[in-house]
């Protein structure tokens, strides 16, 4: 079932993206835009129409590891304004992610011979929802830190909110299982998944047929059936992995082979993290892959790592027609917005990280 997503003001989206979406937002109508997904009501006297509604194009906005650890927690006292301003970037694009890279617990165990552990309460979601989130993914190497109890308190925190959150679950078919969403007429389908794991923690946190965990995207083979089964139904295709190497600013060869693995599957857009430093995105066979988003809403960035940005990706039907990085500078654990020539040069580095990626500027 396909769920609509909240109507936002085209003229918020302009205000943020500018030329990016300026294709996008001219829809020429007048008066109160119909929700989407929605079929418009029937003018009196004339039969309903069933009709599909039309494909306009679309903006999906990404963001990196967040958490709320540390001095992060207390933000949480008011989510409306937990992730800062950059939450109008956010609420500008049609479809908004991030990876929530956090148990959602106060409870459970922590996981064995691991440095760092992360959890949160369940007002995280609250705070992902006001500042425009629309999906996250749980699937990423902190995302059971707190082992079964804490898969537990996150699983009924999820069911509890309702917040759309992929690459966990009960078993394998929901966890590898696609969030579907209906934007502007086009159908999606959101599948998250981790090439990250602590190797001996990869059995208790593998989701199967028979527990509950992580969709592992070691799991090349079952990792592929996912995005085609997304595939079936879908316009667009996206799928969130938990990839790459802490500070290396170049792909992994196994991140580019799983790449061309999960777009010959029918994948359009592969978007990830796990650097904590921005990687480079570009096309891959027509298709949009970015192997890095950095660090986004997290305690102990700095140097680097505070490096981080908004990916905002225009799509018409199944093709990125337009791709921008807006930088940001992670300041007090939340990313603000770069300005003038520090942006400038800033967004000039992250296009010339694409060198070491095998991607290409264009289509």
């Amino acid at each position: 079932m396909h769920r609509p997503l909240r109507a936002r003001r085209t003229v918020t989206a302009l205000a943020v993206v500018g030329s990016l979406l300026a294709a996008a937002a001219c829809s020429g109508g007048e008066g109160e835009p119909v929700a989407k997904g929605e079929t418009p009501p029937a003018t009196p006297g004339e039969p309903t129409k069933t009709a599909a509604p039309a494909k306009e194009p679309i903006l999906l906005a990404f963001g990196g590891d967040t958490h709320f650890e540390g001095h992060l927690r207390s933000r949480l006292g008011n989510p409306s304004t937990a992730l800062g301003p950059i939450a109008k970037v956010l609420k500008a694009a049609d479809l908004s992610m991030v990876n929530l890279e956090t148990a959602i617990t106060t409870g459970g165990t922590p996981a064995p011979g691991k440095q760092f552990a992360f959890r949160a309460p369940a007002t995280a979601f609250t705070a992902l929802k006001a500042a425009g989130v629309d999906v996250t993914s749980m699937a990423n190497n902190h995302g059971m830190d707190f082992m079964d109890g804490g898969l537990r308190d996150s699983l009924r925190a999820i069911k509890r909110t309702g917040f759309p959150t992929v690459g966990i679950g009960k078993d394998a078919d929901e966890a590898y299982g696609a969030h579907r969403v209906t934007v502007k007429g086009n159908r999606l389908a959101i599948v998250g998944a981790t090439q990250v794991l602590d190797d001996h923690l990869i059995p208790a946190w593998t989701a199967t047929d028979s527990k509950g965990g992580l969709a592992s995207a070691k799991e090349e083979a079952r990792m592929v059936q996912a995005v085609r089964d997304a595939r079936k139904g879908s316009d667009i295709v996206i799928v969130h992995l938990h990839w790459g190497e802490e500070l290396n600013p170049c792909p992994l060869p196994r991140q580019q082979t799983l790449a061309k693995k999960l777009i010959a599957a029918g994948a359009d857009v592969l978007v990830g993290g796990h650097a904590h430093i921005p990687l480079g995105g570009g096309y891959l066979d027509g298709k949009y892959v970015h192997y890095g988003m950095g660090n986004f809403v997290f305690s102990s960035a700095n140097g680097q790592t505070a490096k981080s940005g908004v990916l905002l990706l225009k799509m018409e039907g199944r093709k990125v027609t337009a791709a921008k990085w807006k930088p940001a500078l992670i300041q007090g654990g939340v990313p603000v917005l770069m300005r003038g020539t520090a942006a400038t040069a800033e967004e000039k580095r992250w296009q010339g990280l694409r060198r070491c990626t095998g991607l290409s500027a264009r289509p």
